[in-house]
């Protein structure tokens, strides 16, 4: 009795054999292509993550710019009429919120008047106490300057929202 060991002899073995062979190269190619399309949407996100964050710290510095000639255009001596927040938007349809603080270092104003119903001259606690005041004379009239910007909620379609700070230390 003779046994044939080869099954791929038999014709019907052959193309029967082929076809599965087919079937799990097309499964290999879709796995590599399922890779390929998850890789490139993770990289676009983040692309896109990137330029957000990326024009948050422009908007920011032009935020800070911008809080400067503000500044430079109120009279901060001897009267109330000094700037303490800044609120924008940014384009025409927001997705940015842009908040700027000011705060003046070393410009006291006159007795009983205060910024706007709040008091934003930073001063020490400590003034007199400790030694000579932190405010020394070439620091009057700096100001300091916060800026925020954050993006909207459910208009940028991003996993994670894009937030951003920025403090300058300013001489008008």
């Amino acid at each position: 009795m003779r046994r044939d060991s080869n099954i791929l002899k038999n014709k019907k073995m052959r193309s029967g054999m082929a076809m599965i062979m087919a079937i799990g190269f097309l499964v290999i190619l879709a796995g590599m292509m399922a890779v390929m399309l998850n890789m490139a949407a993770n990289s676009t996100a983040r692309t896109e993550y990137k330029y957000f964050k990326e024009q948050a710290q422009l908007l920011a510095q032009s935020a800070t710019e911008y809080a400067i000639l503000a500044i430079s255009a109120h009279n901060r001596n001897g009267n109330a009429n000094c700037l303490t927040n800044i609120t924008s938007t940014f384009p025409t349809v927001p997705y940015f919120d842009i908040r700027t603080t000011i705060r003046y270092i070393g410009l006291q104003p006159p007795l009983g008047v205060t910024c706007g119903g709040v008091n934003s001259f930073v001063t020490s606690p400590f003034a007199g106490t400790l030694g000579p005041s932190p405010v020394l004379p070439e620091s009057e009239g700096m100001v300091l300057i916060d800026v925020y910007v954050t993006s909207r909620n459910n208009v940028l379609n991003l996993s994670a929202p894009v937030a951003f700070h920025r403090r300058t230390l300013q001489k008008p």
